[in-house]
């Protein structure tokens, strides 16, 4: 609340100087604050671009080190893996997924021998990346059917326990799962992996470039609108995020981010647990292809991610956060 009036009140004086304008920030950034995630592939000394994200490539396992160094490098507390698996391993039930030798497995055992615990490791729990349909359940009837895709997800989930991953991050939005991972981990004595739960995962338009990373977008039969949610709402959100953390979720996650900054806001006073916001491909990449015409310029980066933080998010994942220490400069 205001407690003066111009003129003796001047808003502006606080503004006059940099120096000034540093102390009364209310918000700031650093490489602490971000989650990198990494797209996969199949062969060997592979660093493959992809169109339409610039300045995102896939990597072969081999070549993991280029880019987890830069992680590394840049401060960032976690990678996410995300694979393209080939169309030949995709069927109707995404049985890849349980595949010991896919790339996450491949991946979290690869940066674990490497790096022990310099970085953490979060691994997407969906099966959109594995089905041959490009849907994250299983199909019966033309419907995504929940519980039997559940069972799929809980032994997704130990595998990727068992391997060496550190963050489970259930984005398939199936009602239950979070409850149903958190008991078989703990069944199992995993009862120190975290969950981090993508509680408000929105139907949305701005994923099509991360679908094209990993290889699902020509795949993808239909639309996802019976299982994630509508983007006219906002208090279902928090009922989502309220049954997440009854059955155990440790974080939550909004997603996308920008176009949802008042449900991250709401979940964080509602719920004062740790909150998550993905700044998905579609934010990225208008904003990169933006910037590439020069209709803005580069500190459109640093504004969009502050953003986040003034919504109140605790992390953010962003393609852009190899390069953070460049931008936050």
């Amino acid at each position: 609340m205001i407690t003066g009036k111009y003129p003796a009140l001047r808003l502006r004086r606080n503004r006059k100087n940099s120096w000034s304008r540093k102390l009364i920030q209310e918000n700031t950034l650093s490489s602490n604050d971000f989650i990198l995630p990494i797209f996969l592939i199949d062969g060997s000394n592979k660093k493959e671009s992809i169109t339409s994200m610039p300045g995102v490539y896939r990597y072969t396992i081999n070549r993991l080190a280029q880019i987890v160094d830069r992680a590394i490098d840049n401060g960032i507390p976690m990678v996410a893996l995300f694979p393209k698996t080939r169309n030949s391993l995709k069927n109707e039930i995404g049985s890849e997924s349980l595949n010991e030798n896919n790339l996450v497995c491949k991946a979290i055992v690869e940066i674990k021998k490497r790096y022990k615990n310099q970085i953490g490791i979060m691994c997407d729990v969906a099966l959109d990346p594995y089905t041959s349909h490009g849907h994250d359940g299983l199909i019966k009837s033309n419907q995504i059917i929940n519980d039997e895709t559940i069972k799929v997800l809980i032994n997704q989930s130990l595998l990727q326990a068992e391997m060496g991953c550190d963050v489970l991050a259930p984005s398939d939005m199936m009602d239950g799962r979070v409850g149903k991972i958190r008991k078989a981990l703990d069944q199992v004595g995993y009862q120190n992996i975290q969950i981090l739960s993508y509680a408000a995962k929105y139907a949305s338009s701005f994923y099509g470039p991360f679908r094209d990373a990993v290889g699902s977008k020509g795949s993808l039969k239909g639309d996802k609108k019976t299982y994630q949610m509508d983007f006219r709402n906002s208090d279902e959100a928090l009922r989502e995020v309220a049954l997440d953390i009854k059955e155990g979720a440790d974080m939550v996650m909004v997603k996308p981010g920008m176009p949802y900054l008042d449900i991250i806001k709401s979940i964080k006073e509602k719920f004062k647990i740790p909150v998550f916001a993905y700044q998905v491909s579609g934010e990225y990449s208008l904003i990169s292809h933006a910037i590439k015409k020069k209709l803005i310029n580069e500190d459109a980066i640093y504004e969009s991610l502050v953003a986040f933080k003034r919504a109140g998010a605790n992390a953010i994942v962003s393609y852009y956060a190899d390069r953070i220490n460049k931008i936050i400069k």
